[in-house]
């Protein structure tokens, strides 16, 4: 089946609702119609992003399929209680948020720590997962000369000692700092290929959570959370088809190498190069659809 690209991308958020998850309110946001024989999609954002980051994927992709975001507990319109954040953390969340409010196996897509944990899922917890597209996925293999942090936040702060950002004041010194929308602006320059593509409103829905209670304190959990399972052991433990979409100039990324690396442990996977930076599904959102939207039609409509 052809899948052509489709019309413009819409800038405008679809309204969500609220699940409540271990006694903690889950912002998600659901489009499209249930098709036939064609599993859902569950987006998953990257650190500091939310649902939002995905508008211009949903928008086009629930003319084909049943859409579903969720913003990660600690991130965007969810509640950011003081806990320790993990990548075991949110992969329960999602195969809890697929088992009781989705209610079958997904598509499951995430970006950069989304994607990291979407992996979680597919491997750990395969019941809730027939499909995994990874977009410039996060995530440490064994090997440390491709490990990359389970976080990028890591790799934006260079060589600042992890020690000293142990100390409540210290991390959230650095979060006031991190968080300003000039330094945000910033950061996203450095990791967009098309800087037309970071925009007023992109800026402002990753400041807008920023400012929320307990925001500091999720940011600060990142330097005290044990390393998560290695990329190429959850690897090991998959069976079901695998996408990645890389965008190939992203700084935080190594991604020829990485790439090397997930065929190395699956070899039987699709994957296809971008000229975006970190965020491909936002900078080159038109591309991604379609790349999306024909891999699982061909591989597993029907399958699920």
């Amino acid at each position: 089946m052809t899948i052509q690209i489709l019309q413009a991308t819409s800038s405008t958020p679809i309204p969500g609702k609220y699940w409540q998850w271990r006694d903690q309110s889950i912002y998600y946001v659901q489009a499209g119609q249930q098709q036939s024989g064609r599993p859902p999609l569950l987006l998953v954002h990257g650190f500091g992003a939310s649902t939002d980051h995905w508008r211009k994927n949903i928008a086009q992709l629930q003319q084909d399929f049943e859409v579903w975001a969720i913003d990660l507990l600690g991130f965007g319109r969810s509640s950011k209680p003081d806990w320790q954040y993990s990548g075991n953390l949110w992969r329960d969340q999602l195969h809890d948020f697929i088992t009781d409010v989705i209610g079958q196996a997904v598509v499951l897509a995430g970006n950069s720590l989304g994607g990291y944990c979407s992996l979680c899922v597919a491997a750990q917890r395969s019941q809730s997962a027939v499909g995994l597209i990874l977009l410039n996925s996060a995530g440490p293999f064994s090997d440390a000369k491709v490990a990359t942090p389970s976080n990028p936040l890591r790799k934006l702060l260079g060589n600042v000692s992890r020690s000293i950002l142990l100390h409540p004041w210290a991390s959230f010194l650095l979060f006031q700092y991190l968080r300003q929308p000039s330094v945000i602006r910033k950061t996203l320059q450095k990791v967009y290929l098309d800087q037309s593509a970071v925009t007023e409103q992109l800026v402002s829905e990753i400041h807008r959570p920023s400012c929320d209670l307990g925001a500091h304190k999720v940011f600060a959990s990142v330097f005290k959370s044990p390393q998560g399972e290695k990329v190429d052991i959850l690897l090991q433990q998959m069976n079901c088809p695998l996408l990645m979409l890389w965008g190939e100039a992203d700084p935080w990324m190594q991604s020829k190498a990485r790439s090397e690396k997930f065929r190395q442990y699956y070899p039987n996977l699709t994957e296809h190069y971008l000229q975006a930076g970190h965020c491909p599904h936002d900078e080159v959102p038109e591309q991604v659809n379609a790349l999306i939207s024909s891999w699982v039609i061909n591989k597993l409509e029907n399958n699920n």
